[in-house]
């Protein structure tokens, strides 16, 4: 058995931008999993990001290696607002990354983690077992693919979640309804037409509401005054929510989980609108009421608001319909672990430093939204949460190397918190 302080499971954005800041603080740490894994596995080849490029970076402790530093050492075209991210180019970037800040990662999954009597005991894929004092989930939304009941019931070669699918050339000549309106079901609607399939969007939004591009690439001070530009959108409500996730989390849980499900709900991006629109049939206001196998095809009853049905037929069908947080779909926790979270619709209570109910367990990213806002369900929102948790737990490493005495008030305070809300 190995020992160390603090263990990373994750290697995405939030993964990699801790883990460097860590470093940095000289905190005994490890990280495991496989870089960017959900971006170069998860999503279509050819798609472009939907964040502009001053907000599609990995965080270093100084700031210094921005995905703009990246385009200007490799000859690739970039703009911090107005000119889409190539999948590719972030994917290849976040790699750069991770071998200059983090060569230390181990490209190894964990199998199970449990409690025990020094923390927490981890066993690898490979067979090691290791002890850490504290965890932090860095699992991105892997794990958190959500497909509708009526869709889910379909036998497994019938309906696919839109994370399934890297490429689509496998769909060449043949007939796809994709479910969603947002930006992962138009993307993928766009993909599947370019390679030969015949593709249909399905849609519950009376209107696919397109992301319009920024009003102006070098916005004055007059313009950022009336509209700030931030790292998930225009606005001033989106400025609060990116430079306050900490006054956000003081809000009331109806009015938190509320502002999450609503603000920037499904939109795809502007660049998308001219490669659907009008070249592929979009049938919007309507609910899918029934879904079955008929012949070798799927039969979808389509249902609108005014209760108007027809049926649509299709090979097969793609439900872009989003990702749900849920402690219980992660498996590699063991049931006491489970059972210790103290939850709320199935997603973690955490305190102003990202821990759990169960002291020394960390969440981060999407599984951390519901108490951070909505800043924590994009790549943006590594940058607060990597300077605050390293903060935080170099802190709380220091006491322990001096004292074996409970941690300082404010730490402690923030997990009786947790415990009674």
């Amino acid at each position: 058995m190995t020992k160390c302080d603090v263990a990373i499971i994750g290697a995405g954005p939030y993964g990699l931008s801790i883990a460097a800041h860590l470093k940095a603080r000289a905190v005994d740490f490890r990280i495991f999993g496989n870089p960017m894994h959900f971006w170069l596995t998860h999503m279509p080849k050819g798609m472009r990001l939907k964040s502009e490029g001053f907000a599609s970076s990995l965080y270093d402790p100084n700031s210094t290696y921005t995905l703009e530093v990246y385009c200007k050492e490799k000859g690739i075209a970039y703009a911090n607002l107005g000119l889409p991210v190539p999948l590719e180019v972030f994917t290849s970037y976040g790699l750069e990354f991770q071998k200059r800040f983090v060569p230390e990662l181990e490209n190894k999954l964990v199998s199970s983690l449990r409690r025990s009597t020094e923390g927490f005991r981890m066993y690898l894929e490979d067979g090691e077992i290791i002890s850490t004092r504290r965890v932090v989930m860095a699992i991105g939304l892997t794990h958190y693919e959500y497909i509708p009941p009526i869709l889910a019931a379909l036998p497994e070669e019938f309906v696919t979640h839109s994370s399934r699918h890297n490429t689509v050339d496998q769909f060449k000549g043949r007939e796809v309804a994709v479910v969603g309106a947002g930006a992962s079901a138009l993307d993928l609607a766009a993909l599947l037409h370019q390679a030969g399939a015949h593709v249909q969007v399905v849609a519950r939004n009376p209107v696919i509401r397109f992301h319009d591009p920024p009003d102006k690439l070098e916005p004055s001070w007059i313009d950022r005054l009336r509209t700030p530009v931030t790292g998930i959108g225009p606005g001033w409500k989106l400025f609060l929510c990116t430079n306050a996730p900490l006054v956000f989390r003081r809000m009331p849980q109806e009015f938190r989980f509320d502002k999450v499900r609503r603000i920037l709900g499904p939109a795809p991006c502007w660049f998308i609108k001219e490669q659907v629109v009008g070249k592929i049939p979009l049938h919007v206001d309507v609910t899918v009421t029934e879904a079955t196998v008929q012949n070798g095809r799927v039969s979808l009853q389509l249902t609108d608001s005014a209760g108007t049905q027809k049926t649509l037929m299709t090979d097969h069908v793609i439900a872009a319909t989003g990702y749900k947080v849920d402690l219980g779909r992660l498996a590699f926790m063991d049931s006491d672990l489970q059972s210790g979270i103290r939850s709320v619709e199935h997603t973690p209570v955490l305190s102003s430093n990202f821990e759990s109910s169960v002291p020394g367990l960390y969440f981060v990213g999407a599984s951390a939204a519901n108490t951070f806002g909505p800043l924590l369900r994009f790549a943006f929102g590594a940058g607060f949460t990597a300077r605050r948790l390293s903060r935080h737990l170099a802190k709380s490493a220091d006491r322990k190397s001096v004292s074996s005495e409970p941690e300082a008030d404010v730490e402690a305070t923030d997990r009786d918190e947790v415990a009674v809300r």
